[in-house]
Protein backbone atom coordinates (compact mmCIF):
# COMPACT_ATOMS: atom_id res chain seq x y z
CA UNK A 1 0.00 0.00 0.00
CA UNK A 2 1.42 3.55 -0.69
CA UNK A 3 0.10 6.91 0.72
CA UNK A 4 1.46 10.07 -0.95
CA UNK A 5 0.21 13.44 0.14
CA UNK A 6 -0.34 17.03 -1.63
CA UNK A 7 -1.54 20.34 -1.25
CA UNK A 8 -3.99 22.11 -2.89
CA UNK A 9 -4.07 25.93 -2.86
CA UNK A 10 -7.13 27.95 -3.81
CA UNK A 11 -7.25 31.26 -4.74
CA UNK A 12 -11.42 31.64 -4.26
CA UNK A 13 -14.36 31.15 -1.57
CA UNK A 14 -15.89 28.62 -3.77
CA UNK A 15 -13.53 26.70 -6.27
CA UNK A 16 -13.41 22.99 -8.35
CA UNK A 17 -9.33 22.24 -8.73
CA UNK A 18 -8.41 19.94 -10.82
CA UNK A 19 -6.17 17.49 -9.23
CA UNK A 20 -6.14 14.15 -11.93
CA UNK A 21 -2.49 15.04 -12.45
CA UNK A 22 -1.38 14.63 -9.33
CA UNK A 23 -3.36 11.94 -8.73
CA UNK A 24 -2.54 10.00 -11.52
CA UNK A 25 1.64 10.86 -10.27
CA UNK A 26 0.75 8.87 -6.93
CA UNK A 27 -0.50 5.66 -8.98
CA UNK A 28 2.18 6.24 -11.16
CA UNK A 29 4.50 6.56 -7.99
CA UNK A 30 3.07 3.59 -6.41
CA UNK A 31 3.90 1.21 -9.12
CA UNK A 32 0.55 -0.30 -8.66
CA UNK A 33 -0.73 -1.89 -11.85
CA UNK A 34 -3.97 -3.36 -11.17
CA UNK A 35 -5.35 -1.84 -7.66
CA UNK A 36 -7.86 0.28 -6.33
CA UNK A 37 -6.79 4.37 -5.71
CA UNK A 38 -8.69 6.30 -3.12
CA UNK A 39 -8.84 9.89 -2.76
CA UNK A 40 -9.61 11.77 0.29
CA UNK A 41 -9.30 15.30 1.59
CA UNK A 42 -9.22 15.72 5.68
CA UNK A 43 -11.22 18.68 5.82
CA UNK A 44 -14.75 19.72 6.76
CA UNK A 45 -15.02 22.46 4.65
CA UNK A 46 -13.93 20.86 1.17
CA UNK A 47 -14.39 17.92 -0.63
CA UNK A 48 -13.85 15.41 -3.72
CA UNK A 49 -15.75 14.69 -6.77
CA UNK A 50 -15.19 13.09 -10.15
CA UNK A 51 -16.85 15.34 -12.72
CA UNK A 52 -16.63 15.88 -16.91
CA UNK A 53 -13.07 17.73 -17.24
CA UNK A 54 -13.87 18.57 -20.94
CA UNK A 55 -15.98 22.33 -20.34
CA UNK A 56 -14.43 24.37 -17.63
CA UNK A 57 -18.23 25.53 -17.20
CA UNK A 58 -19.16 22.26 -15.90
CA UNK A 59 -17.26 23.72 -12.50
CA UNK A 60 -19.27 26.67 -12.74
CA UNK A 61 -21.93 25.01 -12.98
CA UNK A 62 -21.73 23.07 -10.52
CA UNK A 63 -21.07 25.51 -7.70
CA UNK A 64 -23.25 27.37 -8.99
CA UNK A 65 -26.26 24.47 -8.82
CA UNK A 66 -24.87 24.14 -4.93
CA UNK A 67 -24.67 27.40 -4.34
CA UNK A 68 -28.84 27.71 -5.45
CA UNK A 69 -29.89 25.73 -2.67
CA UNK A 70 -29.24 28.98 -1.38
CA UNK A 71 -27.91 27.61 2.08
CA UNK A 72 -26.53 31.43 2.90
CA UNK A 73 -30.27 32.52 3.72
CA UNK A 74 -30.15 29.92 6.61
CA UNK A 75 -29.47 31.71 9.91
CA UNK A 76 -26.91 28.88 11.43
CA UNK A 77 -25.64 28.87 14.82
CA UNK A 78 -22.32 28.39 13.63
CA UNK A 79 -20.10 30.76 15.07
CA UNK A 80 -17.38 30.91 11.93
CA UNK A 81 -20.12 31.38 9.55
CA UNK A 82 -19.17 28.70 7.63
CA UNK A 83 -22.12 26.26 7.77
CA UNK A 84 -22.88 26.24 4.19
CA UNK A 85 -19.70 24.95 3.23
CA UNK A 86 -19.50 22.39 5.73
CA UNK A 87 -23.02 20.77 4.12
CA UNK A 88 -21.91 21.71 1.00
CA UNK A 89 -18.94 19.11 2.23
CA UNK A 90 -21.08 16.81 3.21
CA UNK A 91 -23.31 16.57 0.20
CA UNK A 92 -20.24 16.25 -2.53
CA UNK A 93 -18.34 14.13 -0.12
CA UNK A 94 -14.68 13.88 1.11
CA UNK A 95 -13.13 11.22 -0.57
CA UNK A 96 -13.79 8.96 -4.36
CA UNK A 97 -12.21 5.73 -5.32
CA UNK A 98 -10.97 5.38 -8.68
CA UNK A 99 -9.81 1.61 -10.16
CA UNK A 100 -6.26 1.63 -11.46
CA UNK A 101 -5.64 -0.65 -14.48
CA UNK A 102 -2.61 -1.26 -16.30
CA UNK A 103 -1.04 1.39 -13.91
CA UNK A 104 -3.90 3.99 -15.10
CA UNK A 105 -6.95 5.56 -13.42
CA UNK A 106 -9.57 3.85 -15.05
CA UNK A 107 -11.57 7.07 -15.56
CA UNK A 108 -13.99 7.98 -18.39
CA UNK A 109 -13.00 10.05 -21.30
CA UNK A 110 -14.46 13.11 -20.22
CA UNK A 111 -13.88 12.70 -16.38
CA UNK A 112 -11.31 14.38 -13.95
CA UNK A 113 -11.01 14.58 -9.89
CA UNK A 114 -11.92 17.56 -8.49
CA UNK A 115 -10.60 19.02 -5.12
CA UNK A 116 -13.80 21.40 -4.02
CA UNK A 117 -13.21 24.61 -2.16
CA UNK A 118 -15.75 25.78 -0.43
CA UNK A 119 -14.42 27.77 2.19
CA UNK A 120 -11.71 29.37 0.99
CA UNK A 121 -8.78 30.50 -0.26
CA UNK A 122 -7.13 28.43 1.48
CA UNK A 123 -4.00 25.72 1.51
CA UNK A 124 -5.44 21.99 1.68
CA UNK A 125 -4.15 18.57 1.67
CA UNK A 126 -5.34 15.36 -0.37
CA UNK A 127 -4.50 12.03 0.55
CA UNK A 128 -3.75 9.32 -2.04
CA UNK A 129 -4.19 5.84 -1.23
CA UNK A 130 -2.92 3.16 -4.01
CA UNK A 131 -3.19 -0.48 -3.61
Amino acid sequence: MSLQIFSVKSDRREQLVDVTAEVASAVTKSGVMDGICYIFTPHTTAAITINENADPDVRRDFIKGLNHLNFDAVDFAHSEGNSAAHIKSSLVGCSEFVIIEGGKLRLGTWQGIYFCEFDGPRSRQVYVTVK
